[in-house]
């Protein structure tokens, strides 16, 4: 999973100012019915992992897509086992 989602976000990348400028001629008044409907078709052509939205944020280490934390990296489980271990910086366990 971590493959697919690293795949998908080098496509988003390489499509990001494709898919931004079809976006602002879809958006734009000025330009002609004809032009905007080719912009649609033009961007329905592209990669649909392309897509900004289809990212997802996972765990760097397990791939797990709930319970993540984005300051970290991390999933929760995995957040809580380098906070145990001293690997995070300034974080502890609470205690009171």
């Amino acid at each position: 999973m971590l493959a697919r989602e690293h795949k998908r976000a080098r496509l988003v990348e390489k499509y990001a100012r494709k898919r931004e400028a079809l976006k602002r001629t879809i958006n734009d008044q000025s330009v002609g019915h004809d032009e905007r409907m080719a912009a649609v078709a033009a961007l329905a052509e592209l990669p649909r992992n392309s897509s900004r939205t289809r990212l997802r944020n996972r765990c760097e280490q397990t791939g797990r897509p709930h319970g993540y934390y984005r300051k970290f990296g991390l999933a929760r489980n995995r957040l809580r086992q380098a906070a145990m271990n001293g690997e995070v910086p300034g974080l502890r366990k609470a205690s009171w």
